[in-house]
């Protein structure tokens, strides 16, 4: 069984990537076309997957900006300048 631990996880890793890279979109494909990302992840399983996830996969987006926290009126000085 421990012998095909290594084959498990070139295929897990490789479908992963290969599903990953089909559902990126084009134009945030870095390095390569997302055709050519697709046949280095199936021709070379481990250094493809590890490629595809180190340089051509996109960039995280920067996280959005938060909203403040709403206040309950006792915390809110312009309502109680009002009382």
């Amino acid at each position: 069984m421990l012998r095909f631990l290594p084959f498990l996880l070139a295929l897990a890793l490789s479908i992963y990537c290969v599903v990953d890279c089909v559902q990126t979109d084009d134009s945030q494909v870095r390095g390569l076309p997302k055709l050519i990302w697709v046949f280095v992840i199936l021709l070379f399983p481990f250094a493809g997957s590890a490629a595809w996830l180190l340089a051509g996969r996109p960039k995280a987006a920067p996280p959005a900006p938060r909203r403040p926290m709403p206040r309950g009126p006792d915390d809110d000085p312009d309502f109680l300048k009002g009382l």
